[in-house]
Formats: structure tokens, C-alpha cells, sequence
């Protein structure tokens, strides 16, 4: 209700209308959202409550009474045979429980079991196969007409133009529904492909956006450019043929027909699970190779579906657990510069505070200057923030149809914000650094990171107090901590003996810290836990490390030559031996007896390199990477022509794929446990060849391997 006599509320539902209307056909139409999923999401909430305590205020052209945007006039219309619904929304366990509830109540007070799959970020799309051959394909549209973008579709490689149906006859009609989607490192790539190509401003802000705009491409050769892929998660019709009696069973069948169908879909007994999965999932969110914003929970029988029942576009017997929102909307109040341990210029946006997912961000990583030019990110912008796991936040877009008036672009200081030096920027290389050696922010970001838990674990030792020790002239280097003058100490203002006394204890406690945790104290560039961990495991000593070539450094599996530079360069510089002889001298301990073994190199695994991917049944993935290292592997988060071996257990994601690309043999747990717990041994004991005994596992893995790749 519009016009003079409309109350404030009528005319807040309006705008509501408004708005969300916009905001559908930025979405689903142009792919060019201006708001978050989480605004979006709100407003939409807004609307539904307030039409829900004021039912007189809906009528039928509320965005709540529709689906989706209506079909974009550069393609034909197709009917679906039976609607694609939206799903209703559920934020926490209550919820989800009262959902589960009520849909027990409408199945007559039936006990119901239930099956989850993760809620895939991307563009839904129904196919129709006639005869067991692919006949159209055609988007959500407003649940009711789709878009037919046939052509497009079939550019996705992952989509079956013909069905298999080994154990039966495929039915005479199927319509399939699922979800086009592009991993995320197939976007990365798509993006730095369009910049590449003089696309800067052209590039995608999502996965799921990339996906749609994708598929809306009048021109098929331009979709088939696109690294898309399809997974599915229901059958909508079937005419011809026997209809499965559950979800799960459904799922079963979209398999046998060759479809991706809802990878880690399933079956719970009873609510309780269908919760713990849910939460299982959220915690491994930023692990998958694809964006999902939740969890599907539906009634497994279709039976039981049915006489459930629906309600306005929604079907009561499912619904979707949303993940808390990663991403938001804020204003940039101000880029500032921190000078980083190695002197990089690290640029940090500082932000509105803003409630991403249930933390409070007020500042985002810049990465560097030609970051921040690429998305021209300047001060006053309204930015989207993302946040991902423990990731820092960064922004993703600015949105810059809201950009105030007056901005300016963002210059990198050519001085030093810290000391007033020089900055300079290498030819090809992205950060800026700052030229003094003896810059105090450097130093301060030194003993930061050598005092961190996972270095040297000094307790009571935090960044105000060091900072307050380089200020004072106490440190000089991070070997100054083993010399430091504890009366002065005692006497500083807050402190006091006892703080001083523990404080001095713990500095001698992190003198006998395993070699490994001293390498990656040091800070040498591109070293982390992991690596420093396979370079004392090889090496042994810092002595042994330090006299080291490039090439023995290159040698050792995991570490690679950009790696093995960066070790070399930072011993052959005078004035980290200067402190690594001052380490020595301060009893630190820079020898590790139980890894500086002559025996390295008849290690049962030693030169091999090993993935990890899918859950294990028998041990966390932490405890098989330890024991992999012990056995003289190195274990890597990716796989590359150099990986050994793809270790496959359940759930395997797109490194699988990528084994298989390369031709990486693929084993399962079992063959691990063999390698780890038989095969060694034997080695040992026989003198044999590791790669004779590898060739051996391999061949054992025949089954397990072929089960891991599809072929079984």
C-alpha cells in the first residue's frame, strides 16, 4: 500500500518490497550483486516477520511469495513439470529442532530419519533426459519458468549427455536437478585470466556470481571457457519409470546414472546427528575446494514428503542450516602501513566494526599496492569484508556505486612510516620494502614472531612488553633475550621481581626447545612450521643447515628451489650468523641428536612426498603426517608432478582430481598403514629398496587406488 494515507509500517513493508525486488534482479539477472547474502537474508527475514504479524499487508507480488527473478529475455522459457521451490532457513539448533518438530507433527507423529548434504553456492538448474539422452536444461527462473541455457550446459564437462544405467533401464523422462559451481581455484584462476587479458574491472566477486554469469552467456564458446562444474542433489520428475522411494535412495541413483550427486550427503537416525553433521560441516567450510553457505537437512522418505506437505513456495519436509554470514558490508576509515619483521610495507585497511559470522572485524589485509590498485581500494569506500575460518579478514569488492564524492587512490609511502627511510620496490617483485636493517618495527616484528607459541613459546612475554624492551634499548636482536639485564628489568614500572623472576624463567625454559621450533623462529622467509620441521629432520644442526648448498637445501622433499633460496641467502648473510652465534653461545640449543642421523637417507619413505586427502578412519590426519615425517616422507597440502602419493580416504575432494591429471598413484589408509607399520620394517631389516617396496604398495593399492579414483 502506497500513497498519502500509508502508515510508517505499510510503507516499511513497501520499501522492504523495494529493496528486495532490486536486489533479486542485481542478483539473478545483471550477476552483479550490490549487497550481501547476509543483507540480503535480513531484509527478506524483516519482511516475513512483519508479514507474518500482519497478514493483511501480503499480497501476491511480495518477493516472499515467489522464488527466485523472473527469466532474462535472451533466452527461451521452459515450464518446469513441478516447481523448484525455495528452502526456508534455520540460523541455530533450536531451530533446526523445532523445524524437525513441526514436520513430525504434519507426518501424523512418524518418527523420521533424515539426510543431510552441504548447500553448494551456485546457479540451480533443472535437465531433462529423454530416452537416457540429455533433451534441455533450464535455470530456477521464479520456481515456475526457467531460462533454457541448453547450449551452455552442455559445455560442463562434468554433465552426462547420455545416461548410464548399468543394473536397469534408464526412465523413459528424468528432470535432474542440481547445482552448477565453480571451485575456488578454478576461480582464481578465472580472474587472473580476465585481468590478464585487460579485464581489470570485469572480474568476478564470487564463485556462485562467476557460475551465473557463466551460464547467461549468449554466446555458448565463451561458457565453455569456464571451468564449471555440476553436482547434483535431487530427481524433480519421472514419467516412465520407477520414482525411488527415499532421498537417500534418489541420491543412489543420480550415481548409477553418472551425476556427481551431493558429495558427503548423509543418513541420520534421528535430529540429534542431523545437528552434529551440520556443525560438522560449518567447522570444515574453509577446507573444501568449493563455497557452501550451509546445510540442507531434508525427510528421507518421499512418501513421508509428501504428507508433510508444503507451505506458500516452500516444502516443509526440508530445510537449510545457514552458516553464520562470512561476509559484510563496511566503510574503510583509513589505510595504514606495518613495517613486517623482514621489512615488507604491509598495507591494512582499518574498518567500521562490523559482525562477520559472530566476530567483530575492524581491520582487513591489503596484501600489497597492486592489490589495492587492482580493486581501487580507497579510504571512505563501503567495501564487502570476507571471512573465512581463521583467515584475516580481506576486503573481496568495493561497491562502487556507493563511493562518496572526493576520494582519492591510494599511494604506498616511498618513506619508511616506522624509521623514515627509504622505501624500494624490486622490478617484478609485489611488496615494498623499507631499506634500513636497524628499522625498530622490523625488530619488534622479529621477537613477536620469536617469542610466538608455536617458536619459541616464551610465556609472560607479549607484544607491549617486547615492544617496551626495543623501545628501552634492551634488544638489538632476538639473541638480546638470553642477555637481557633483570635487575633493570625488575625495576621497570608494572613489573616488579616476581613478573621479572617468571619472565627470566621462562626465556631459560625456551632455551632446550626442539631444533625445528627454533628455524621457524628465525623467521627466514617463506619458512614455516612445516618446512622448518623437514629441514631438522634432514639436517639436524643449524651448523649443518648453515653450510648447506642451495642444492642439498632443493633436495629435500617438500621444500622446492624458491624455499631452498631463501635458506641458503639467510645463512650466507654476516649478520644472522652473528646472532645464531650469539644463540650459541647462550645455551639455546641448535642440535637435534634424534634427527641428525646418518641415516636419513635409508629411511623407509625418505625422498617421497605424500598428500593427505579425505578423512581417515584410523588416525587424524595430524598423527598421519607425523608419522609419514618419522618415516622420512614429506607431506604436502598439494599435489604437484613431484607428489609420491595421493593418500585417498572418505570424502576425497579435487585433489583426487588433480592426482589423476598428473598421474599420481592414489593408495587408500590401508596401503598407508602398510607403508607406515609393515613395509618399513621390512626395508630396515632386508636392506631392500624403498622403491621397490613403494612398487609393491602400489600394486596392493590396485583396488583401493581405482575405488579412490571412480573407476570402481
Amino acid at each position: 500500500m502506497e500513497g498519502e494515507q500509508a502508515t510508517p509500517l505499510q510503507r516499511r513493508v513497501d520499501e522492504l518490497r523495494h529493496t528486495i525486488d532490486r536486489l533479486n534482479y542485481e542478483y539473478h539477472v545483471l550477476d552483479a550483486p550490490s549487497a550481501t547474502d547476509a543483507e540480503y537474508d535480513a531484509l527478506m527475514r524483516e519482511l516475513r516477520e512483519l508479514e507474518a504479524a500482519h497478514p493483511e499487508l501480503v499480497h501476491p507480488e511480495s518477493p516472499t511469495q515467489r522464488v527466485g527473478a523472473t527469466p532474462q529475455s535472451g533466452f527461451a522459457e521452459v515450464r518446469h513439470p513441478r516447481p523448484m521451490l525455495s528452502l526456508s532457513n534455520v540460523y541455530n539448533e533450536d531451530e533446526l529442532r523445532r523445524w524437525a518438530e513441526r514436520a513430525r507433527r504434519f507426518a501424523g507423529g512418524t518418527e523420521l530419519t533424515f539426510v543431510t548434504e552441504p548447500k553448494i553456492d551456485g546457479l540451480a538448474v533443472a535437465l531433462t533426459y529423454v530416452d537416457g539422452i540429455f533433451h534441455h536444461g533450464a535455470t530456477r527462473g521464479d520456481g515456475f519458468v526457467g531460462e533454457d541455457i541448453s547450449a551452455n550446459l552442455r559445455t560442463v564437462r562434468s554433465l552426462p549427455l547420455r545416461l548410464r544405467h548399468p543394473t536397469g533401464v534408464a526412465p523413459r523422462v528424468i528432470e535432474v536437478r542440481g547445482e552448477v559451481y565453480m571451485r575456488k581455484v578454478d576461480f582464481a584462476a578465472l580472474n587472473a585470466r580476465i585481468e590478464a587479458e585487460g579485464g581489470k574491472g570485469r572480474a568476478f566477486m564470487n564463485p556462485r556470481n562467476a557460475a551465473a554469469g557463466s551460464l547467461r552467456q549468449l554466446d555458448p564458446r565463451i561458457t565453455a571457457r569456464r571451468p564449471l562444474r555440476l553436482f547434483t542433489y535431487g530427481i524433480g520428475y519421472v514419467e516412465g519409470g520407477d520414482t525411488p522411494s527415499t532421498h537417500w535412495e534418489a541420491l543412489a541413483l543420480l550415481r548409477e546414472l553418472g551425476f556427481d550427486a551431493s558429495p558427503g550427503a548423509t543418513r541420520h537416525e534421528a535430529i540429534d546427528e542431523a545437528w552434529d553433521r551440520c556443525v560438522w560441516w560449518q567447522a570444515r567450510r574453509g577446507e573444501i575446494d568449493y563455497e557452501i553457505d550451509g546445510v540442507v537437512v531434508k525427510v528421507d522418505d518421499v512418501r513421508l514428503q509428501e504428507e508433510i506437505g508444503y507451505v506458500a513456495r516452500e516444502p516443509r519436509w526440508a530445510t537449510a542450516y545457514k552458516f553464520p554470514a562470512l561476509q559484510q558490508t563496511s566503510v574503510v576509515n583509513d589505510i595504514v602501513i606495518n613495517v613486517g619483521r623482514t621489512g615488507t610495507l604491509n598495507p591494512l585497511a582499518l574498518l567500521e566494526p562490523v559482525n562477520i559470522g559472530g566476530v567483530m572485524v575492524s581491520r582487513a589485509t591489503l596484501h600489497n599496492e597492486d592489490e589495492i590498485a587492482r580493486k581501487d581500494i580507497r579510504v571512505r569506500d563501503v567495501v564487502v569484508v570476507q571471512r573465512a575460518g581463521d583467515v584475516i579478514p580481506q576486503i573481496v569488492k568495493v561497491i562502487e556505486e556507493r563511493r562518496p564524492p572526493g576520494t582519492e587512490p591510494f599511494r604506498m609511502p616511498q618513506r619508511c612510516p616506522a624509521c623514515d627511510a627509504p622505501t624500494h620496490r624490486e622490478p617484478g617483485v609485489a611488496m615494498r620494502y623499507c631499506t634500513n636493517a636497524a628499522c625498530p618495527a622490523q625488530l619488534k616484528q622479529r621477537v613477536h614472531h620469536f617469542v610466538s607459541r608455536n617458536a619459541m613459546d616464551i610465556a609472560g612475554l607479549g607484544e607491549t612488553l617486547a615492544d617496551r624492551f626495543v623501545d628501552l634499548g634492551m634488544i638489538h636482536d632476538v639473541a638480546d633475550l638470553y642477555g637481557l639485564d633483570w635487575e633493570a628489568i625488575a625495576s621497570l614500572e608494572r613489573l616488579g621481581e616476581k613478573s621479572a623472576a617468571n619472565l627470566r624463567d621462562s626465556v631459560e625454559r625456551s632455551k632446550g626447545r626442539p631444533l625445528a621450533r627454533l628455524i621457524f623462529a628465525l623467521g627466514i622467509r617463506h619458512i614455516g612450521e612445516r618446512s622448518a620441521g623437514l629441514l631438522a629432520d634432514r639436517f639436524g644442526s643449524i651448523a649443518a643447515l648453515a653450510a648447506a648448498s642451495a642444492e642439498e637445501i632443493n633436495a629435500v622433499g617438500g621444500i622446492g628451489p624458491i624455499l631452498a633460496a631463501s635458506v641458503f641467502d639467510f645463512f650466507k648473510e654476516p649478520r644472522n650468523l652473528e646472532v645464531i652465534a650469539k644463540l650459541e653461545a647462550a645455551g639455546v640449543r641448535t642440535v637435534d641428536e634424534s634427527a641428525a642421523r646418518s641415516r636419513y637417507d635409508t629411511m623407509p619413505l625418505a625422498g617421497k612426498s605424500f598428500v593427505l586427502t579425505g578423512r581417515l578412519t584410523t588416525m587424524t590426519r595430524p598423527e598421519a603426517e607425523e608419522r609419514l615425517r618419522r618415516a622420512g616422507a614429506a607431506v604436502s597440502g598439494s599435489v604437484s608432478k613431484k607428489t609420491s602419493f595421493v593418500v585417498a580416504g572418505e570424502d576425497v575432494g579435487s585433489k583426487a582430481d588433480r592426482a589423476r591429471e598428473l598421474k599420481v598413484p592414489i593408495i587408500g589408509e590401508e596401503e598407508l598403514l602398510a607403508l607406515l607399520a609393515g613395509k618399513p620394517d621390512t626395508i630396515a631389516a632386508n636392506g631392500a629398496s624403498d622403491d621397490g617396496a613403494l612398487a609393491g604398495a602400489v600394486g596392493r593399492a590396485d583396488e583401493a587406488g581405482n575405488r579412490a579414483n571412480g573407476q570402481g
